[in-house]
């Protein structure tokens, strides 16, 4: 069954995002950087999520359609929150993914009226020059056009050895479709995360938090997971686990991510 593309107007940008469920509770979910839109995947999404579905409504929000010369996290974190806030939504579930976990540790922070439980996957609250490095061969493939290099670049880093092979045909059939316009918003956006550092704002997170990281993580490392737990525990009630060898996108890849997700959230 297709899921309907949706779109918020605030008074400085629009976003799209779809829904699926029919709980009482809400939970936003906030991707991480990709080349292609998470609203060509919303079937996929949903039937991932499903374990949510008659205990929450689900939203999944894009960035903002239109991407300023000059965008930060920070500015992504305050869209969110006006999307939040122009759905009337209180008191969310919040899971952030990769770049959608520094997106969701800014919005915890400074919005702490919105957010009740936030789970952090495979993110990092500080990105150093050496932990910036794999995106910033990333956004030279992008910028050189070569989408086949960024596809395989980038599903190299983000998957487990085996689940790469097994799908690498798929990745590469599927640069075969992206398009310039795609590759320049990837490019403004992955360009965010050179120098990210919110570790002051995990002072002023106050709601319960679930840190997911992989040991194996070729992206960010598996560290920035215990620092963000260290960082958050003496002010919050807050708690870790690290997957051994799913990756960086052990989101997608741990069979047991989104039941261990659900559990957090109605414990």
């Amino acid at each position: 069954m297709a899921i309907p593309i949706e779109m918020i107007q605030t008074d400085n940008m629009c976003m799209r995002f779809f829904r699926f469920g029919s709980g009482a509770k809400a939970l936003v979910i906030l991707p991480g950087l990709s080349v292609k839109s998470v609203m060509k995947s919303a079937v996929a999404i949903a039937n991932q999520y499903a374990v949510f579905e008659e205990e929450y409504t689900s939203f999944i929000f894009e960035r903002r359609e239109v991407l300023p010369q000059a965008y930060s996290i920070e500015d992504m974190a305050e869209d969110t929150a006006a999307a939040i806030q122009a759905l009337g939504l209180q008191e969310v579930c919040l899971f952030g993914a990769s770049q959608g976990g520094m997106i969701a540790m800014l919005l915890a922070a400074k919005h702490p009226e919105l957010v009740k439980k936030m789970i952090l996957g495979s993110t990092a609250a500080r990105v150093s020059a050496a932990g910036f490095a794999t995106i910033e061969e990333w956004i030279a493939f992008a910028e050189q056009k070569d989408a086949a290099g960024l596809y395989e670049s980038f599903c190299k880093k983000i998957y487990p050895t085996a689940f790469y092979e097994k799908y690498r045909s798929l990745f590469l059939a599927t640069s075969e479709t992206v398009t310039e316009e795609e590759l320049a918003r990837f490019i403004t956006l992955a360009k965010t995360i050179e120098g990210f550092d919110c570790t002051k704002e995990l002072a002023d997170i106050r709601c319960p938090v679930l840190v997911i990281g992989s040991e194996d993580d070729a992206v960010l490392g598996s560290a920035p997971t215990i620092a963000i737990y260290n960082a958050l525990r003496s002010g919050t009630q807050a708690q870790y686990y690290l997957y051994s060898d799913k990756g960086h996108d052990a989101y997608d890849t741990a069979p047991d991510y989104q039941q261990r997700m659900f559990e957090f959230f109605e414990s």
